[in-house]
């Protein structure tokens, strides 16, 4: 006896094969990991010829026709530009490092109750207030240098790191007070009446319930201004005479010269100028992607 052909029921689904779906879905996600690593290597593609660079002699880096890898290594660029005669390196380093921690830490101290006081409270001139606020990103140190510069030695303090501690925060506090204000407008105005029917004032509320709420808009106002910190040109050239108080964006103009050129000090100075910013995204990053991608969806 055969076997009844089995039967069909109407309307059923037909069983289809997954392999030509997994095939394509495999290809699809490969297509992608190849254009990501493509546009990957285009922005890394620089800084990975900043850092073999940094290991070349100067004839080494000048030879036609280029090398991509060094003839002979040099690490010791690394040491011997720490005493150069073009600048003081160790100098221009910390005076970096002063300028953009202070300058982030002022925006902080001033964006944050600004930020806090537009997004609860209505008063007259609100929204001139937050336009005139927004409308300061369209002015950039470039230029205002001359008359900051005069500005500066005005006020006795031209040639100072509080001269471009209060330039740096000046010109980075209007995005901070946008993005923070955009954080606490999101928080809902119950949770401060939560807060105040239990007996909190309203610094009580602004810095033990609603800062933790919006942590990520810190964050991301705190990588913002020090990097714009960090990297500010401008107005330092102008503002700062002195070599030692120079950051390293203008010492590093020093290694530039009319006829010649020490490339590998070069190189190896905006690899170093690089690291503390890396090493900060590194720490802060997820805070940071939260930051950016906070109220994307409801």
């Amino acid at each position: 006896m055969t076997a009844p052909a089995p039967t069909l029921i109407a309307g059923a689904p037909k069983a289809r094969s997954r392999r030509p779906r997994e095939s394509a879905f495999t290809w699809r996600t490969a297509g992608k990991m190849l254009a990501g690593l493509v546009i990957a290597l285009v922005f890394i593609a620089p800084y990975l010829i900043m850092l073999v660079g940094s290991f070349k002699s100067r004839n080494n880096i000048l030879a036609v026709p280029p090398t991509y890898l060094p003839e002979q290594w040099h690490p010791e660029n690394y040491l011997t530009m720490w005493s150069t005669p073009e600048t003081p390196l160790p100098y221009n380093l910390i005076s970096t490092i002063v300028i953009s921690v202070f300058a982030t830490a002022l925006v902080l101290l001033v964006c944050v109750p600004a930020a806090y006081y537009t997004a609860r409270f209505r008063f007259p001139g609100r929204g001139i207030f937050l336009f005139l606020v927004i409308v300061t990103q369209m002015l950039q140190p470039t230029v205002l240098a001359t008359g900051l510069f005069k500005e500066m030695v005005a006020l006795g303090i031209n040639d100072t790191w509080l001269a471009m501690i209060l330039v740096n925060a000046a010109f980075n506090l209007a995005f901070a007070i946008w993005i923070m204000h955009s954080f606490f407008a999101g928080v809902p105005k119950e949770v401060d009446e939560a807060a105040q029917l239990d007996g909190a004032g309203k610094w009580t509320v602004l810095f033990r319930v609603q800062l933790p709420l919006v942590w990520p808009g810190i964050v991301t106002a705190i990588i913002y201004t020090f990097v714009a910190s960090w990297n500010e040109f401008a107005a330092s050239l102008v503002i700062l005479s002195t070599d030692a108080n120079q950051p390293l964006s203008v010492a590093l103009t020093k290694f530039v010269g009319q006829y010649d050129a020490a490339w590998q000090y070069v190189f190896a100075v905006s690899v170093v100028a690089v690291i503390p910013v890396v090493i900060l995204f590194m720490l802060i990053e997820k805070r940071l992607v939260g930051g950016l991608t906070a109220g994307s969806v409801k």
